[in-house]
């Protein structure tokens, strides 16, 4: 979906494709016909952005057969698809029954990463609509907190340092210019967007900057507009942001309140969860450890990293930050210029509702995510952003 913002640029709207978990080239284009031309029809669209989600083994096919690569991009046109962006955060295995800690391998510090994202680079520049020229890939932010010394700190650097230069050449060869944001996360060694200052003001490329995932800046309860004018201060380009809602306890003291939160605590991915008190952020890596004992306070609201659909809260006693996504997006893009052209809705977790609330059926999750879309569509056309055709 593209919007036109009053300064005259065009904004993207996407929806990520990480909910649908397939790991080779035919498992995505199952999705691009189960999936994603369903949402774009139920929106009555003629066009619809979607962010890739390529895992590693379809992407090293695309990038290692031109007719694939051309197959795919016949497919998107097609089925009223297009493609600006790329979810490069997860590298494989996003749809196992269990992924939690194997999201965050392999990291910067890994030649597989820098590999891999290499790959995602020269595919987006071929998938780009013909009217398009700058493409975004979201990434992981360098690493797990654990096990990162400086060592690795250096390697990750120099990697990150190496893609912007790949960048470089492929957009003298293409005329496609493409950049890579650093997805600040709880628990990772860049958890919020004062974190990742330093080290994007060390690399100091503009191919290099951030993607701001608003569930992640609510559960490590960061003011939007402190942090978004933090990022423009230090010239920290915004190469995209996911919009996206986390999970709210105001009294997470109480005991149906806990029980409330204990139905989200499954176990396929990790649900970070921070409570901010006098002293500063306290968290805990998952929230079965938060409801377990007196690990973490509870006298302060509790987020967990729990990505809700944005059209429905969650019910009484629990709510989702979508205020937080709400002001974010004010400044994001409902100024005199936007800070970033490309937006993507990112919920991944439908299958890992609370049972009740999961879609029971294909036309189901189709429903869900073309409600998130008409919801983001609405908030966009408030701020004075003109739907395009």
């Amino acid at each position: 979906m593209r919007f036109r913002h009053p300064d005259g640029s065009t904004v993207h709207l996407a929806y990520c494709t990480n909910v649908h978990p397939a790991e080779t080239l035919d498992g995505v284009l199952a999705q691009l016909r189960d999936h994603c031309e369903p949402v774009r029809r139920r929106l009555g669209r003629d066009r619809l952005g979607i962010g890739l989600w390529l895992a590693r083994d379809a992407a090293h096919t695309l990038v290692t057969d031109p007719s694939a690569l051309r197959g795919l991009r016949t497919e998107l046109e097609h089925r009223g698809l297009e493609v600006v962006t790329l979810n490069g955060f997860p590298y494989e295995g996003f749809g196992a029954e269990e992924v939690k800690y194997r999201v965050y391998q392999p990291d910067w510090a890994d030649p597989e990463r820098l590999a891999h994202t290499t790959d995602l680079a020269r595919v987006l520049a071929q998938l780009l609509p013909d009217d398009v020229t700058e493409g975004s890939i979201s990434t992981l932010p360098l690493a797990w907190r654990t096990a990162y010394d400086q060592e690795r700190a250096t390697a990750a650097h120099t990697a990150l340092t190496t893609l912007a230069e790949r960048l470089d050449a492929l957009h003298e060869l293409t005329g496609r210019s493409l950049r890579i944001g650093l997805e600040p996360e709880p628990g990772c060694t860049v958890e919020t967007t004062r974190d990742a200052l330093a080290p994007l003001t060390a690399i100091g490329h503009d191919r290099i900057g951030i993607c701001v995932d608003t569930c992640h800046l609510a559960t490590s309860f960061e003011d939007p507009h402190t942090a978004l004018d933090a990022l423009a201060q230090a010239r920290v380009p915004i190469v995209k942001s996911q919009l996206s809602a986390a999970l709210h306890a105001e009294h997470p003291h109480f005991p149906e309140v806990r029980a409330a939160l204990a139905a989200f605590d499954e176990p396929r991915f990790l649900h970070q969860t921070r409570t901010l008190t006098a002293a500063g952020l306290r968290g805990t890596d998952d929230l079965g450890e938060a409801l377990t004992g007196d690990a973490l306070p509870d006298t302060s609201p509790w987020r967990a990293h729990f990505h809700v659909p944005l059209h429905a809260a969650p019910a009484a006693p629990l709510t989702s930050t979508l205020p937080v996504l709400r002001a974010a997006l004010a400044r994001l893009v409902g100024g005199p210029h936007p800070l970033t052209h490309h937006l993507e809705v990112e919920t991944y977790t439908w299958q890992a509702l609370p049972p009740e609330l999961r879609p029971r059926a294909r036309a189901q999750l189709v429903d869900g995510i073309a409600a998130e879309l008409t919801l983001a569509r609405d908030l966009l056309t408030d701020l004075g952003l003109k739907e395009l055709p």
